[in-house]
């Protein structure tokens, strides 16, 4: 396949009729020193003019783990919040609103420190307008209050992420597993996000290198409309 450049994609995506509904993802906002976190920041806008590029609805973004060599938790969760407060007008000035995703804590010292939805919806809370939440399944099933969810307002975008389409999980042996792949139930989970009056998009990520990825869309297509709809 022949890369494009985002003006070239914008186009596509355009003349195909087609909605982007995020681009994922960015984010990754920590660093060892103020180099680091400018060039974070950098790399954050860069994303930032490639989803407003596409035409995507938002840029999702986790807020990455901590610097090398650190075993300051609360000082990343700081630079978490420094570097969307730094990279929020940017994004308002480009017409892309930024969905912050909070991970399961077992990626909390190498990927993203934010981990619960309480810490993204105080986020959300204390930055205002333009920040709003990426709520992927297979990361929040396990959190003790999901009904922090209703505090987003409706800002959500919603993942019905790695909504498992395979009976047998073929993610790649190197990712991390954790016991939400097989125990989480979507449906309430969805039903919890429409109370709030989001009625945006719902994803589905699929990391399937060896089954999923290999099928004919259609198919693929066709089994996440069915799936969808029955997760009610």
């Amino acid at each position: 396949m022949q890369a494009v450049g985002i003006p070239q994609a914008g186009r596509i995506v355009r003349d195909s009729g087609i909605a982007v509904s995020c681009l994922c993802r960015s984010g990754l906002f920590p660093a060892a020193d103020e180099a680091g976190r400018r060039a974070a920041l950098d790399d954050n806008k860069r994303a930032v003019d490639e989803a407003a590029g596409i035409g995507a609805q938002c840029l999702v973004l986790i807020g990455g783990g901590l610097p090398k060599g650190s075993k300051d938790l609360a000082g990343a969760h700081a630079q978490v919040r420094d570097g969307l407060a730094a990279l929020l007008p940017y994004a308002h000035d480009a017409g892309v609103p930024l969905a912050l995703e909070p991970l399961h804590p077992m990626y909390a010292a190498d990927r993203a420190c934010v981990n619960t939805l309480a810490h993204a919806t105080d986020l959300c809370d204390q930055l205002g307008n333009g920040l709003g939440i990426a709520l992927d399944a297979y990361h929040v099933w396990w959190d003790p209050g999901p009904a922090a969810a209703d505090r987003a307002r409706g800002q959500a975008h919603h993942h019905l992420a790695r909504l498992r389409l395979a009976g047998a999980d073929d993610r790649p042996a190197s990712r991390p597993r954790h016991d939400g792949r097989r125990r989480y139930r979507p449906a309430p989970l969805r039903q919890m996000v429409e109370a709030t009056g989001y009625a945006g998009a719902v994803d589905v990520e699929i990391f399937s290198a060896n089954n999923w990825w290999k099928r004919d869309p259609d198919e693929v297509l066709k089994v996440c409309i069915e799936r969808f709809r029955a997760c009610v």
